[in-house]
């Protein structure tokens, strides 16, 4: 495995959950983020957890691998089932892969690659969205982008800071669309009111991050890192 992939899993029977998660473990480069045995604790938790794709089970009670599926779309998705009848379905929801119970260590490690294979080609091409502005629609380059702020006159409007200096207002845009859209790898959320590339971190302590940006006193440019976000960050960092 060229990079460390993080995971979610899903399974709402706990021998299968602890037995797909000690086969993840032997996998080199894969890090089990956290493991859920109930759709719903992963529907209220997933937002707070930086994570690259899910290894999900369909038949569960109350929402199903597919209904979690449509809410977890940005991230490629990996079933484990022990039914055969939804492959058809796994497959037109455009599924990574689609393993069938019992797993084996084998059939787990293909499944990693694929997964794998997706991100990479995904991290190459990748490389710009078009958003909204305040002058009309522009091309941005992530590459180009310093931090984002939420704008001062209108929340619902992000101020991106630009390498060059400059900066850009997004009209009616929410910090978990953009999130959707930048590259995990390369950005994070750190407070309510701000993501910043990883590219712009110098150092940082429990509460605060320093920048190798400059204010407008030649000063290194500081950010909060906020409790909430705090357990993403040195994860990301670790």
């Amino acid at each position: 495995m060229e990079r460390n992939l993080k995971c979610i899993l899903l399974d709402d029977e706990i021998p299968s959950l602890r037995f797909l998660k000690m086969l993840c473990e032997q996998i080199s480069g894969l890090e089990v983020v956290k493991a859920f045995n109930d759709p719903a604790s992963l529907l209220k938790e997933y937002r707070k957890l930086s994570f690259d794709f899910c290894i999900l089970d369909i038949e569960m009670p109350e929402f199903n691998g597919f209904d979690l599926a449509k809410e977890l779309k940005d991230f490629p998705i990996v079933f484990s089932t022990a039914y055969k009848q939804y492959a058809s379905d796994a497959f037109d929801i455009n599924a990574v892969d689609y393993m069938r119970k019992p797993l084996s260590l084998q059939r787990l490690q293909q499944a990693i690659m694929k997964v794998e294979q997706l991100i990479s080609k995904r991290s190459e091409t990748v490389s710009f969205a078009q958003f909204n502005t305040n002058k009309g629609k522009t091309v941005l380059y992530f590459e180009q982008i310093n931090y984002v702020q939420i704008a001062e006159v209108d929340s619902r409007d992000k101020t991106v800071y630009l390498a060059d200096g400059s900066f850009i207002l997004l009209k009616n845009i929410s910090f978990d669309k953009l999130m959707e859209i930048l590259p995990e790898q390369d950005f994070i959320r750190i407070n309510k009111k701000e993501i910043i590339a990883t590219k712009i971190v110098k150092f940082f302590s429990a509460d605060e991050i320093t920048s190798n940006l400059s204010d407008d006193q030649d000063l290194p440019l500081l950010f909060n890192l906020g409790e909430s976000y705090k357990k993403m960050f040195f994860e990301k960092f670790s």
